[in-house]
């Protein structure tokens, strides 16, 4: 490969500020929610640069990425497989889940006449704790709320 193409990703200390916010975070966040932390926290990091070094993390394994109305949640991960999520939509609180089987998913595709290029799992609730404290669908954060 000619030294033009080879890039060595910069470690910053916004790029570095990021990578531990998320990483202090017990479930999903979104973008604004982080940046809103970080500044709390007395960071100065736009948010743009929240958004790109999201991006960047799920890009590379080491976090996840859920689509929601409000745009898309993120969560720092280490398993580097592909993997699914039950989600509380009120903490933000997830576990990790066995989806069903590659098999089931391409057997119901080609049955309906599709061929799978990828598939998304997630499953939305409320966590027990949630739940217990009586939480409604309109307590929940925006992020989780029906557009």
């Amino acid at each position: 490969m000619p030294a033009s193409e080879i890039r060595e990703e910069r470690r910053t200390a916004q790029k570095d500020a990021v990578r531990r916010a998320l990483g202090e975070e017990s479930g999903f966040i979104s973008a604004q929610q982080l940046h809103q932390r970080l500044s709390d926290n007395g960071a100065s990091v736009g948010l743009a640069t929240v958004y790109r070094q999201l991006n960047a993390l799920v890009d590379s394994g080491l976090a996840d990425a859920i689509p929601v109305s409000g745009g898309q949640l993120f969560r720092a991960c280490e398993q580097r497989e592909h993997h699914h999520h039950l989600v509380c939509e009120n903490c933000g609180r997830a576990v990790e889940i066995d989806p069903p089987s590659e098999k089931w998913i391409r057997t119901v595709a080609k049955d309906h006449g599709f061929t799978v290029n990828r598939h998304v799992l997630e499953v939305f609730g409320l966590c027990a704790d949630c739940h217990n404290a009586g939480v409604e669908p309109n307590d929940r954060p925006e992020a989780f709320r029906d557009s």
